[in-house]
């Protein structure tokens, strides 16, 4: 059988726009009738997505999966690195925990990995007419080439071409794509075919001489000019770094703050949230006061309970936090959130790191163990008091328990789930994307005065997904990547 045409989208660096345009791509390409899948070698991330396969993907290939009409599967990112410190991250290997390594470590484990990526990669093209492939970081990191699997490393592996994406938004982008041709060796020089640039503002014919010095400089033919995607605030962010750009709406009946905590985790929760009319969003960054009129606390998810617990701390969100219920405010936590609310958090067997214990926020009567067995579930229940039907995943380590479970705010597939404190007013829970039922939400927001402004979460993210397959196919040459893609290297 011939290879399933593919394409692998390389940036000069990262967070150039390679996961906004693979989704883009692959809504484009599945609305003309092809069978498009997505795939992405080797991913950092701690928004991760749980597939229907009992495994953890990247956020980003859950988003092109939806684009495609697939459902997600744990092959569509073989290798996903959760960061966990500076210098080490957990490492989830085709949907399941391999363990956490440092750098050095790491460095000596991914050429083992190779084989499971292209496994992985094999079972994503089988059926497909299009495999869009997503690189990770810049192409040109030579000092990573020797064991790399995420870039050029894959692309010679598998033999994919590989169209290289530049950021103008950032500057320098004519240097950046020359410079990433002279750092390359001949060999991956030979993978690229194309070139492209991302987030133009203004007139892209502006640029019609930086092309063509490129295309001269480098011998790859232009895809084109995508000028900058106003909306792509609308669909999950994969990174942290994004939550800068992504504040919410400047007034609103209900005003949320949510401390951004160093190693927060799964923070497409806020998504259906920041995009509510009805609500005022804050994200709080490091030292930044509790608004005084805050309505509701918000703690998120956090990939290090225990180190994200003392940075709270550190930054005098303790005491705000504290205080802010005291005076009868409410406060809300999610997964690690939830376990930063309550009594005790323990680390008996150096889960998260060295063996510790840290003392809660006390606002729950509950304590959390951390274990090594991670629980990854997609699963369905109902909010109890207002019976609406909510969709969740949970992807978290530990076990809470505790006298104020008994008053769980949420009932999940015949058992309750999460804790509430004896007048409501502290909830925590380990369910993740609650918010994006629309029913849910409202009825959540209600509570707070707030009446229904018709915003329907699901309707705007396939809706944008759709906007920007339109905007792309309107800029690029996408007949010359499905050429390449089907002409292979």
């Amino acid at each position: 059988m011939p290879p399933t045409p593919a394409l692998m989208f390389q940036g000069t660096g990262s967070n150039v726009g390679k996961s906004l345009i693979v989704a883009g791509l692959c809504r484009l390409f599945a609305r003309r009738g092809l069978k498009v899948a997505p795939f992405k070698p080797q991913n950092m991330s701690n928004n991760a997505a749980v597939t229907a396969d009992g495994g953890e993907i990247g956020r980003a290939q859950a988003l092109q999966a939806r684009a495609c009409g697939l459902e997600p599967s744990i092959h569509m990112n073989p290798v996903l690195l959760k960061p966990e410190s500076e210098t080490g991250s957990q490492v989830v290997v085709q949907g399941k925990r391999l363990g956490s390594h440092r750098g050095r470590a790491y460095w000596n484990l991914k050429p083992s990995l190779l084989p499971a990526v292209l496994d992985s990669f094999a079972r994503v093209s089988e059926g497909a007419d299009l495999v869009l492939v997503e690189g990770a970081g810049s192409a040109a990191e030579a000092n990573l080439r020797a064991v790399d699997i995420a870039n050029m490393g894959f692309a010679s592996a598998a033999q994919v071409p590989v169209a290289l994406i530049g950021d103008i938004d950032r500057g320098g982008v004519i240097a950046t794509l020359v410079g990433t041709k002279a750092l390359l060796s001949d060999d991956d020089n030979r993978l690229i075919k194309a070139f492209l640039i991302n987030r133009f503002r203004g007139d892209p014919r502006l640029f019609n001489e930086g092309l063509r010095i490129i295309s001269d400089r480098t011998g790859w033919p232009s895809l084109g000019v995508a000028p900058w995607f106003a909306d792509a605030a609308k669909l999950p962010a994969e990174d942290s770094e994004d939550l800068a750009s992504r504040a919410g709406q400047r007034d609103g009946v209900v005003r949320i703050a949510v401390p951004v905590l160093p190693r927060i985790a799964n923070f497409d929760d806020l998504d259906p949230l920041r995009l509510e009319p009805s609500v005022a969003l804050t994200l709080l960054q490091h030292g930044a006061p509790l608004p005084p009129e805050t309505d509701l606390v918000l703690i998120p998810g956090s990939k290090a309970t225990i180190a994200d617990l003392a940075a709270l701390r550190s930054f005098g969100w303790d005491t705000d936090i504290r205080a802010h219920a005291r005076r009868g405010g409410r406060v809300l936590g999610l997964c690690g959130g939830y376990q930063m609310l309550g009594r005790v958090v323990a680390d008996p067997g150096g889960v998260e790191g060295p063996p510790a214990q840290a003392e809660g926020l006390g606002l729950l009567d509950v304590e959390t163990v951390l274990g090594a067995e991670k629980r990854l579930a997609r699963v369905t229940g109902a909010h109890r008091a207002s019976g609406e039907p909510v969709e969740a995943y949970e992807i978290h380590m530990g076990r809470t328990d505790g006298p104020d479970t008994s008053r769980a705010p949420f009932e999940v597939e015949g058992r309750p789930e999460g804790a509430a404190s004896p007048d409501g007013r502290v909830v925590g829970a380990y369910l993740h994307g609650v918010f994006a039922a629309d029913g849910f939400r409202r009825a959540f927001l209600a509570g707070f005065g707030a009446t229904d402004a018709g915003f329907r979460y699901e309707a705007t993210v396939d809706a944008t997904l759709d906007a920007l397959a339109d905007h792309l196919a309107a800029h690029l040459d996408v007949e010359r990547m499905l050429a390449i893609a089907r002409a292979g290297v």
